[in-house]
């Protein structure tokens, strides 16, 4: 859609203007991404891991929202080019734990680079201190679904 061309009252709307803008870094995120063969969630499961350590996969697609069919096609996919690793879990030998390894790492780290080009890119017309205050705005928000989640 051509923002400038649409209505003056969506314009004004932060809910349509959100949209927008997740629209544009999604676009923005998969384009760059994908350059190097890559997408959204081997980054966050590259994140997560490094993060939080291992984890079994159904506790990490809860965490990431990713379906439990997709988490295991995904975590197979990871684990053929190295970036993971799978043992049993000793509690219970039904359940994954799911590791990074080094390589995974250095995945990791190549991908946060052009996370960072997309962050720059999307966020071009703002200056560092309103990027901070962006994201601590958007921050609220998006704290608020959990807070309404939890009443």
């Amino acid at each position: 859609m051509d923002v400038e061309a649409a209505p003056a009252r969506l314009r004004g709307l932060p809910s349509w203007l959100l949209g927008q803008a997740a629209l544009r870094a999604q676009r923005l995120g998969s384009a760059g991404l994908g350059a190097v063969g890559a997408h959204r969630q081997q980054y966050a499961l590259l994140a997560a891991l490094e993060e939080g350590g291992r984890a079994s996969q159904a506790d990490l697609g809860r965490r990431l929202g990713i379906d439990p069919g997709d988490m295991v096609r995904l975590v197979r996919a990871m684990q053929t080019e190295g970036w993971l690793g799978c043992t049993p879990d000793p509690a219970d030998r039904r359940r994954k734990l799911v590791d990074i390894t080094a390589a995974g790492r250095r995945r990791l780290h190549k991908l946060d680079a052009v996370v960072t080009h997309v962050q720059d890119d999307l966020l071009a017309a703002l200056t560092p201190a309103q990027r901070r205050h962006l994201v601590r705005l958007l921050t609220l928000i998006v704290g608020q679904d959990s807070d309404d989640q939890s009443k």
